[in-house]
C-alpha cells in the first residue's frame, strides 16, 4: 500500500499554475494538519515522556535516530537540550543515517543500511538503561526500524515517531507515536507537514521530560548555564524573582556558586551557604521545588 505521505493530493495537482499568494496561503493552511496530528498523539507522547524521565533518572540516555529530514530534526532536538537546560551532551544525542556529514549533504542509500544502525548503537555503548527514539516519516525506514529492534533486544526503552499508519517502526516501539499528517502539499516532500509534526512532537516530548526531571521551576529554565551577557542578566533576574530579592543580591549569590540558578535560589530562600544549598539540592535529586518546600 502506498504511504499517505507519498500520495499526491487531488487538491494540489495544479499548484504549479497557482499565483504566489495562493501558494503561500495553501502551504501555511496545510501546516495546521501537522498540529492536529500531534494533538491526536498527546496521550502516547505523555506516556513516553514519563518512561523516558524514569530511565534518565536512573542514569540512562536519550539516543535519537533518523535519516534525512527526520535525522536532522532529531539532531536539532538533541542539540537544544544542553544550552536550554544544561543537560549533558553525552546523555542526549542523535545518530543520523550516513553519519553526521549527512546533516548537510544527503547520503543517498544510507537510510537502507540496517547493519549501520546496529553498529552505530553498539559504538555508542547502548545499554538497557537507555531510550532509543526513532523518527521516520514513512514509518518504514530500514535504518530506524533496525535501530528500534536492536534497542528493544538490548532492553532499552523504544519510542517511534512516524507519519504513516501501519509503519514497521511501530512493531519495535514500546511507545509508537503516530503523527498522521496525510498527503503533502508537494507530494512526498516530508520536510513539510510530516516534518512540522515531528518537530512539534519532539519539542513537546523532550520539554516534558526535562520538566519531569526538575529542570524547570515555576516556568523557568533553572538549570540554564549562562554563556553570554544576555543569559547572565537572565540568570540574575530569574534568581531575584524566584528568591524575592533585588538584582544586586541575586548577583552576589550567583557569583558565590558559579552562577548556579538553583543553588543561588536555595541560598537566598533558605539562608544557607553555597555548600549547604548544593547538598540540599543533591538530596532531592535536583528538584528545586522539593528543595524549597521540603
Amino acid at each position: 500500500m502506498k504511504s499517505t505521505t507519498e500520495a499526491a493530493s487531488k487538491r494540489y495537482l495544479t499548484i504549479d499554475d497557482w499565483p504566489a499568494g495562493e501558494l503561500v496561503s495553501g502551504i501555511v493552511e496545510s501546516q495546521y494538519a501537522a498540529i492536529g496530528a500531534v494533538q491526536q498523539a498527546q496521550q502516547m507522547i505523555a506516556a513516553a515522556a514519563e518512561a523516558i524521565a524514569g530511565r534518565l533518572e536512573d542514569g540512562g540516555r536519550m539516543i535519537y535516530l533518523g535519516a534525512g529530514t527526520s535525522g536532522r530534526l532529531a539532531t536539532l532536538d538533541a542539540a537544544e537540550l544542553p544550552p536550554t537546560y544544561n543537560f549533558p551532551r553525552e546523555r542526549a544525542f542523535a545518530l543520523m543515517a550516513g553519519g553526521s556529514d549527512a546533516f548537510i549533504i544527503a547520503r543517498e542509500g544510507a537510510e537502507d543500511d540496517r547493519a549501520a544502525a546496529v553498529a552505530d548503537l553498539d559504538a555508542a555503548g547502548l545499554t538497557e538503561k537507555d531510550v532509543v527514539i526513532g523518527i521516520a516519516a514513512s514509518g518504514n525506514t530500514p535504518y530506524v526500524a533496525s535501530a528500534l529492534a536492536h534497542g528493544r533486544k538490548t532492553g532499552a526503552a523504544t519510542v517511534a515517531l512516524y507519519n504513516n499508519p501501519g509503519g514497521a517502526v511501530a512493531e519495535h516501539a514500546d511507545f509508537p507515536i503516530l503523527l498522521e499528517t496525510g498527503a503533502e502539499f508537494v507530494a512526498g516532500s516530508t520536510r513539510m507537514k510530516a516534518g512540522t509534526a515531528q518537530k512539534v512532537a519532539l519539542t513537546t516530548l523532550s520539554t516534558a521530560v526535562m520538566i519531569k526531571l526538575g529542570y524547570v521551576y515555576r516556568g523557568r529554565m533553572v538549570e540554564m548555564k549562562p554563556t553570554n551577557a544576555k543569559l547572565y542578566q537572565r540568570a540574575r533576574e530569574m534568581v531575584a524573582e524566584l528568591a524575592g530579592t533585588d538584582i544586586a543580591t541575586a548577583a552576589t549569590a550567583l557569583e558565590a556558586c558559579d552562577y548556579s540558578i538553583k543553588i543561588a535560589t536555595v541560598m537566598l530562600k533558605k539562608s544557607l551557604s553555597s555548600a549547604a544549598a548544593e547538598a540540599l539540592i543533591a538530596e532531592v535529586r535536583g528538584n528545586l521545588r522539593r528543595a524549597l518546600e521540603g
